[in-house]
């Protein structure tokens, strides 16, 4: 393999190269993980019967071919029908030496979030967990004195009486539930990896959520069958479906809703470390709902401690999701409109060896 195939091999995101006559010539790896379509099947096709993009580039395009300079588009939903829209940025150039032949490269912009997400979730709530720890333990010692105190003087007072008494003990029981819930996010193990079947995850947690919380809820399946095992802490993950579970049923309300859960392989998708390394993480886990969806206002933040979208929210359960993910090494995010949420989790893959080893035991 030459040095340039090595490096269209390993541009990290998708990236297609146009001939003259508005074809597609090529595509590599990261833009058919992006397409879910092969090279081989989009080789020829015209690119704007491939490329779906909600802005009139066409003749932008063309004004930057005949002038060889280069275009650049912020914010556009870009598709194919292979997949729905991402927001994106569209980068353009003449290839050097090819007259006709243009480079189109798409950065989602999920995936520039992707790259900083996991080290901001970490040093955040390293802060802000570590302060409510702190007031947390310092705070029940008192409550348990005042919830004492409550319940000596319920035995000699009247029933008007009673009711201030049983309200102070029933408040003060409601905060030490919540300091009791900042503790457990501190308290968090680290991860006991081994090889998951993430259907089977998948499945403990709808059938709890269908005998529980989410009875009034109807939850489809959509399964890629092929899905290999994930690396990762198969309690913890439950715990992180089940939370998600419990987000969209809450926001459905009495009147229930439907949650699909799909599941899929994305070859191309690699996370850039903080140490400058690389790490795949192909499995695929959308958890999406036809709920009223997030709130404008918390949308941007809907995973850091203490951020909630309900009244009387603790506004731990999403930022405890994102610590078990970051965790795991992997990486979680969330596209909402009304109608229509999608929480997106993507994970390690395990190693073969360890994911055969599993299968035989």
């Amino acid at each position: 393999m030459n040095s340039d195939r090595r490096i269209w091999a390993s541009l990290p995101i998708p990236t297609l190269l146009i001939a003259a006559d508005d074809t597609i010539d090529d595509v590599n790896p990261a833009a058919e993980g992006f397409f879910n379509a092969s090279a081989k099947s989009v080789t020829g096709v015209p690119v704007w019967d491939m490329v779906a993009i909600d802005y009139p580039i066409e003749d932008a395009f063309n004004r930057a071919r005949d002038g060889g300079t280069a275009l650049f588009v912020n914010d556009v939903d870009v598709g194919s029908g292979q997949r729905a829209p991402q927001k994106s940025a569209l980068q353009i150039a003449p290839l050097s030496g090819v007259p006709g032949h243009m480079l189109m490269m798409i950065s989602p912009r999920e995936l520039s979030g992707r790259m900083t997400q996991n080290h901001s979730v970490k040093s955040a709530a390293k802060s802000a967990i570590g302060m409510a720890e702190m007031l947390a333990h310092e705070i029940k010692n008192p409550l348990a004195g005042i919830t004492g105190a409550a319940q000596l003087l319920s035995m000699n007072l009247g029933a008007e009486e009673l009711e201030l008494t049983d309200l102070i003990v029933a408040e003060s029981r409601r905060i030490v539930k919540l300091l009791g819930q900042v503790e457990q996010f501190g308290n968090l193990s680290e991860p006991v990896r081994a090889p998951v079947n993430l259907h089977d995850v998948l499945d403990r947690a709808r059938r709890s959520a269908l005998l529980g919380f989410g009875a009034q809820m109807k939850i489809v399946e959509d399964y890629d069958p092929s899905l290999p095992y994930a690396l990762g802490d198969k309690d913890q993950l439950l715990q992180v479906v089940l939370n998600l579970l419990k987000n969209a049923s809450e926001a459905a309300g009495e009147g229930g809703g439907t949650i699909r859960l799909h599941t899929y392989f994305e070859h191309s998708f690699r996370m850039r470390r903080a140490d400058g390394t690389g790490q795949s993480l192909p499995l695929q886990i959308e958890i999406i709902d036809d709920g009223p969806g997030l709130p404008e206002n918390i949308k941007g933040d809907v995973f850091d401690p203490f951020v909630s979208g309900r009244e009387n929210g603790t506004g731990l359960g999403l930022a405890l999701v994102s610590k078990i993910i970051s965790e795991h090494d992997g990486w979680i995010s969330v596209d909402s409109v009304p109608g229509h949420t999608v929480f997106r989790i993507s994970l390690p893959r395990a190693p073969a060896e360890k994911s055969r080893n599993n299968k035989e035991s």
